[in-house]
């Protein structure tokens, strides 16, 4: 069979425009890069990775009639895309294909514009996600695509080893309409100072297994095309979701661009390694009080797994559950977890008979008493939890840090429940815990440092990584993904594209460790619906208010991997 697109002109050499340059030179097509004019043209070829003999760099336009496809990849503005490709269309045979790679702006418009109404598609790329075989593209029809010629690109795209994800020509198709808002959501966090550059950053790469943070993504893309990307889908749909955080502009006008300038929000040395300033922890040293024997009440899956990290990490720890039954299934299960460690070769064999010497599991509160630091790791149920901790006040000795290990609830209202709201603080762990090296370090008003301070040290002694955040709806994790989990599966009730489509992107194309959806049914549809009213209720933004269709899954008992179905089918 004929190879599709034999030579192929790329228009910018910006960090989309190199990234498929590369992946068209080793897809064996040969490449016309064009550039606006010589330092640019200088600039963009030093940040390609193919042999220079593999490609035509030039600053000529006209070179493009020499193309069979040709893609524009400069930057995101209307009459810029349209007026490129309405040259183009001026130069080319009839039969040469134009791709956009926009972002934010119809590619119906920027067809029309062209001239070429039916060989015009959006080819919408992923620098920044992984760039390996099997990768996502998502191929943009519009109404007026001659079906030919999708099917032309697709199979392109199937010869550069990628996965082709066909989408309508929607604001933002999925890829950009659910990463944009999710960064611009991580920009406004930072901008009103309630979580650090650093614990941003953190918290979604070991918290949620992200390729890298929100904001050095945003850095790695280029502010300002991450503005003007915004700005299209703002301009498109109103959503004040899209509307670009203050902050975004600043840094623009103030020429901090990111990598390419050497500064955003990390400063930036000899090949693009981040670097300077802020720190995801307390940033200045605070005060510890000693922990020799630490807590932990409950039961269930976070609690066996917290108890595990602190028996491990060489700290006496004392489990406390609800019946002397569940205590004893609790120890078994930490045994059966460290079995498995020392089958797989990560836990010497002497190793597990040190940690279970060191735990007891009883159902006495009593127990509690000479613990210096307890975590409550219960019921996602504020009466229940608000129970502990007046119970936990009444036999744990003063000055005993009392944690809670809520991903949501409000963790003043547990220390309320105590006569020493100085010494509560919220510990999320994340799950499975002894894998997750995560821990969100929820401080209130009433907090003391020195409480701070040791679930500081405690966390570093389990060999995690805290970051610390104020007690606010979401903390930093759950602030940030639910509202991009709650628009896919919005996405999905629209009928944007399928369920698998739209995890396919968000896994294939941005490297997530799994798409949305999945994630959605993994975590379990009812405790995200939770979380989801939680946000809402907090926050009382209608961008927040959970998806129809996750209520009604819900309501219908279908609630993910656990129960068999859910956004998706699963084997049980």
């Amino acid at each position: 069979m004929a190879q599709r697109f034999p030579t192929v002109a790329v228009f910018g050499l910006g960090t989309t425009g190199r990234h498929l340059v590369d992946a068209l030179v080793r897809g064996s097509r040969r490449v016309i890069a064009v550039e606006r004019d010589e330092p640019a043209l200088r600039r963009g070829r030093a940040g390609v990775a193919a042999p220079e003999s593999a490609v035509e760099f030039t600053t000529d336009p006209a070179a493009a009639a020499r193309a069979d496809l040709v893609v524009e990849a400069v930057p995101e503005r209307l009459e810029t895309k349209r007026g490129l490709l309405a040259r183009a269309h001026a130069d080319c045979p009839p039969e040469t294909v134009f791709a956009t790679t926009t972002t934010g702006l119809p590619v119906t418009e920027i067809a029309v514009g062209s001239g070429r109404t039916d060989r015009t598609v959006g080819l919408h790329l992923f620098p920044l996600g992984p760039d390996r075989e099997q990768s996502a593209v998502e191929v943009v029809g519009t109404p007026l695509t001659a079906d030919a010629v999708l099917a032309d690109v697709r199979e392109l795209v199937r010869d550069l080893g990628r996965i082709p994800v066909r989408v309508a020509d929607r604001p933002g198709f999925v890829g950009g309409a659910l990463t944009m808002a999710y960064l611009n959501n991580a920009v406004a966090m930072y901008e009103r100072r309630y979580a650090s550059r650093d614990s941003i950053d953190t918290a979604m790469t070991l918290g949620c297994g992200l390729p890298m943070g929100p904001l050095a993504q945003l850095d790695a893309m280029g502010l300002d095309t991450a503005r003007d990307s915004l700005e299209a889908l703002y301009e498109r749909t109103g959503d004040p979701r899209y509307a670009p955080a203050p902050t975004l502009a600043h840094m623009v006008t103030a020429g901090l661009l990111g990598v390419k300038a050497g500064r955003g929000f990390y400063e930036y040395g000899v090949g693009g390694a981040g670097r300077g300033g802020e720190t995801d922890g307390l940033g200045e040293p605070v005060p510890a009080r000693a922990v020799r024997r630490i807590g932990v009440v409950g039961s269930g899956t976070m609690a066996v797994g917290i108890a595990e990290v602190c028996a491990r990490a060489g700290y006496p720890t004392v489990l406390v559950a609800r019946s002397e039954m569940r205590a004893k299934e609790a120890t078994a299960a930490v045994e059966r977890s460290l079995e498995r460690g020392v089958r797989r070769g990560k836990l010497a064999p002497e190793l597990l008979t040190e940690a279970m010497g060191r735990l007891t599991a009883g159902r006495e509160l009593q127990a509690l008493g000479a613990c210096d630091l307890v975590v409550e790791a219960v019921a996602e149920d504020i009466d229940v939890k608000r129970a502990v901790f007046a119970d936990l006040d009444r036999v744990c000795a003063p000055g005993a840090v009392l944690a809670t290990s809520t991903s949501s609830l409000p963790v003043i209202e547990c220390a309320m429940a105590t006569r020493r709201p100085e010494d509560v603080i919220g510990m999320h762990f994340f799950n499975p815990a002894p894998v997750m090296r995560l821990v969100e370090v929820v401080h209130t008003v009433l907090t003391s440092k020195e409480a701070l301070g040791t679930a500081h040290a405690v966390a570093a002694a389990l060999g995690k990584r805290a970051v610390d955040c104020p007690d606010r709806a979401g903390f930093i994790v759950n602030a940030l993904l639910f509202p991009y989990l709650n628009s896919a599966v919005a996405m999905l009730e629209e009928g944007w594209t399928t369920a698998d489509d739209i995890d396919t992107v968000m896994a294939a194309g941005q490297g997530y460790p799994m798409g949305p959806l999945r994630l959605l049914d993994v975590i379990g549809l009812d405790v995200s619906l939770a979380i989801q009213r939680t946000l809402h209720g907090t926050f009382r933004d209608p961008a927040l208010t959970p998806a129809r269709h996750l209520r009604r899954l819900v309501e219908a008992g279908h609630l993910g991997r656990k129960g068999g179905r859910g956004l998706h089918l699963h084997e049980r």
